[in-house]
């Protein structure tokens, strides 16, 4: 798989963009903590993140392209066999190609936003 870039524009899937934009406007309340407290407006040391970014055959939550990061945010439905093995392979998908994804659970993000938020200064101090 070929690594994203500038010129594939970040590996970005034009065919997703209207299913992408409904779910801008439905996110989860984990979700829109996370954006409107977190990484919103250049919040997260001025990096821009877009959220609901369609990408080779999927959607991310939140993408940086200045980072290579993925944000997920994994809701109760994730509790699921079937899901979570959807996400495995998303995740290495996304990986492949030169993202590195960090997840975090419903339940982390609305009781203890700053551990999120430690948690995403570190892997930016650590990379």
């Amino acid at each position: 798989m070929e690594k994203a870039n500038k010129n594939n524009f970040h590996a970005y899937n034009s065919k997703l963009k209207p299913l992408a934009s409904v779910l801008r406007k439905q996110m989860t309340r984990a979700e829109a903590c996370l954006w409107k407290y977190v990484i919103k407006a250049r919040q997260m040391r001025g990096y821009q993140f877009r959220r609901q970014r369609s990408m080779l055959n999927y959607i991310a939550d939140f993408m940086c392209i200045e980072l290579m990061l993925i944000i997920e945010v994994d809701g109760i439905t994730h509790t699921w066999e079937e899901v979570f093995e959807k996400d495995l392979k998303r995740q290495a998908d996304l990986e492949d190609i030169g993202f590195t994804v960090l997840r975090f659970k419903d339940e982390e993000v609305l009781e203890d936003i700053n551990g999120v938020i430690g948690v995403l200064e570190d892997w930016m101090e650590g990379r």
